[in-house]
């Protein structure tokens, strides 16, 4: 589970020891690693950055989209996955779909635990190596059949894929596939295409999207053959049942090392792991999620991926492709939605028509549907430009997770209000009292988490305005330092006019103002014409902002956060009106209905768009911040008077320590190694 940029999960070891092994090790969670001292917000900014990808060596799409240069060229005509993939694809999808079918999803919900016959299950089918390359065990699908795999185990039960997206989207192996070595990659993916589950240990309780604070040490030998790491890691999802797990931790300078934050393959059942409790959630009942600690774990010095200090750059690499799988489960949920609200819709009748034939419901159902097929258009057209790595998808895979997990979120909301009652009724007692047991409210809790696992809304709103804004930042330079003196500025300034010089007037014309441009789409090209044109209002809005705050534009995120979100919308209409004429040549039959979702879609988006085009300078930015600084200096706690607060006196808001009840190790093994088969 991930509150901040990178999925924060983790793993344990598979056997229990005796309470007496790991009692000690709960005595010394005291002497735990310190954070490192005086971390002020230039050094965080200073790790944030230095772990950022720098150089744009291939085509982005959505990159253009905020500097005003809309290149339909690199999404028309769609990209389709590689003929041998579809058939392995399609394969597999069948034989999921079968093997989906036999699995009780109520009792998961009702027992809050996946049956180790499904993790069995899974593995035998070869759905822990989804993504592993062929030739190291795995099925090779590649992104695009993964996240339709993704989305149809979502429709069943949110835990499972969950699990699996954590075990290999931004577990084990993602990373090895970017960054391991040869030896790492034989030796560790054949066991994670089998079944040895793995995770991803980040997040420490005083750790979130902030990595300059990350408190967990590796400490290399004398001899450098291995490192010995401590530290506690929080929200370790699968840490309850893993084989296998990525560990984050600084390595500290020294003749011969570099240091630095650094990312290792460790075994977890090695000595020093404990699994201390499971976590408990809103949703996502069946997640095996846990507090872990590490003392003295030893890792060989052949275990550390990449280099000393480049452990959150593997991260962030990973996470280009890794968080297209919340898009996916988004896209599936959103498509069980229409399907639930479709056939409600038809069979409740309130004053004398079914409820769908009323306006109100009409608005809702409609909603669903329009913004379903867009995260289906989004998920699949990322899908292929990862599989192809021709183009670089990083500021599409962080739109395509920000935007489904806002709109994942609302359909779910809408679908439960289109039921009503029943709609907030839970599954179980639907079906105690005879009725079909639909977990309309299941399905919201469960989606709520996509708006925080694998960077939340607002930190991805801040990594994208941070490469949205890239050019002007290299433009202004030094005109924007504050430290920088007058000849520096001046300097600068030379520049930074002659970037926007040959820039800005290509801002002002474009296709978009021709009525024939994009004639090929039919109904849709004034959709097309109008994210063209909005593509260039973006940029110079975005140039407006940075000629009014300079380096202070930084600090405006409810401006940033707002330029990023219409640079989703713009990226969510083009996607679909690329996805219709895809499915108009494919299949002609659909072609009609295909145009009708896209053109429907389109205008909603374009309603939200206006919007945040008008508040971008109209907006109550300034009054909110100043009321939330005074909320902070405690000036309306009169306002808080006649209410209890039954969360006080139950603890601190955070803590490093591990609870005193805590002494047994939760962690278990619940797939079988391959050499017990019989």
């Amino acid at each position: 589970m991930s509150t901040t940029e990178s999925t924060e999960s983790t793993a344990a070891q598979p056997e229990q020891p005796e309470p007496s092994q790991t009692a000690p090790r709960v005595a010394e969670a005291a002497s735990a690693p310190s954070a490192p001292p005086h971390v002020d917000e230039q050094q965080s900014r200073a790790v944030a950055e230095a772990a950022r990808e720098q150089e744009w060596r291939k085509p982005s799409f959505a990159k253009g989209l905020y500097l005003g240069q809309f290149d339909l060229s690199l999404i028309h005509p769609h990209p389709r996955p590689r003929p041998e993939r579809v058939e392995r694809g399609e394969l597999f999808l069948a034989d999921l779909e079968t093997f989906l079918r036999t699995i009780d999803a109520p009792a998961i919900e009702r027992d809050a635990r996946i049956p180790d016959e499904v993790f069995q299950g899974l593995a035998d089918l070869g759905c822990f190596g989804m993504k592993i390359p062929v030739e190291y065990g795995g099925l090779g699908l590649g992104q695009y059949y993964y996240n339709h795999a993704l989305k149809m185990i979502g429709s069943v039960n949110a835990g499972i894929v969950a699990l699996l997206s954590a075990h290999q989207s931004v577990g084990v192996p993602e990373p090895l596939v970017l960054s391991g070595t040869e030896e790492q990659k034989r030796r560790f993916l054949p066991r994670c295409a089998a079944g040895a589950i793995s995770a991803f240990l980040l997040t420490e309780p005083e750790v979130g999207s902030d990595p300059a604070r990350l408190r967990a040490t590796a400490v290399p030998s004398d001899d450098g053959s291995e490192y010995v790491l401590d530290g506690t890691k929080l929200w370790t999802t699968n840490g309850v049942v893993a084989e296998l797990l990525v560990v984050m931790a600084r390595v500290p300078a020294s003749d011969g090392h570099r240091g630095g934050i650094s990312a290792f393959v460790v075994e977890a059942d090695s000595p020093g792991i404990t699994v201390h409790r499971r976590n408990a959630f809103m949703g996502l009942r069946g997640l095996e999620n846990g507090l872990t600690t590490l003392r003295e774990v030893r890792v060989p010095a052949e275990n550390l991926i990449g280099r000393e200090g480049e452990g959150l750059k593997i991260a962030l690499t990973t996470l280009n492709a890794g968080r297209l799988a919340i898009p996916a489960i988004c896209a599936g949920a959103g498509k069980w939605g229409l399907k639930i609200a479709r056939e409600w819709s038809r069979a409740r009748v309130q004053w004398g028509r079914p409820v769908g034939e009323h306006a109100a419901m009409a608005h809702k159902i409609s909603f669903i549907a329009a913004t379903t097929f867009a995260l289906d258009a989004v998920v699949d057209l990322s899908g292929v430009l990862a599989d192809e790595d021709r183009k670089d998808i990083r500021i599409e895979a962080a739109l395509a997770k920000l935007w489904a997990s806002e709109m994942g979120w609302r359909i779910g909301d809408e679908l439960v209000q289109i039921r009503g009652g029943r709609g907030f009724e839970t599954a179980a007692s639907l079906a105690a009292r005879g009725e079909r047991a639909v977990p309309a409210e299941q399905m919201l809790r469960d989606l709520r988490i996509n708006r925080i696992f694998e960077g939340s809304t607002e930190i991805m709103r801040l990594l994208i305005a941070r490469e949205a804004v890239d050019a002007h930042l290299k433009a202004a330079g030094d005109l924007i330092d504050p430290e920088q003196d007058l000849a520096g500025k001046l300097r600068a300034a030379v520049s930074a006019s002659g970037f926007y010089a040959k820039w800005l007037p290509q801002l002002v014309a474009g296709k978009g103002d021709l009525p024939m441009s994009y004639e090929e789409f039919g109904p849709l090209a004034p959709h097309l014409r109008y994210v063209e044109r909005t593509s260039r209002k973006l940029a110079r809005e975005t140039f407006y902002g940075m000629a009014r705050w300079q380096g202070g534009l930084e600090k405006k995120q409810g401006f940033l956060a707002r330029i990023v979100d219409i640079g989703a919308e713009l990226f969510a209409v083009a996607a679909s009106c690329v996805r219709a004429a895809m499915i108009a040549e494919d299949t002609p039959e659909h072609g009609k209905a295909a145009y009708q979702l896209a053109d429907t879609f389109a205008e909603q988006s374009r309603h939200r768009t206006e919007r945040l085009l008008d508040e971008l300078w109209r907006n109550t930015d300034v009054a909110d911040e100043r009321l939330a600084a005074r909320v902070l200096d405690d000036h309306y706690t009169w306002l808080e008077q006649g209410v209890l607060d039954i969360s006080e006196g139950t603890g601190p808001w955070i803590t490093e320590e591990v609870p005193a009840d805590a002494a047994e190790n939760v962690a278990r093994r619940v797939i079988r190694p391959a050499d017990d088969e019989a």
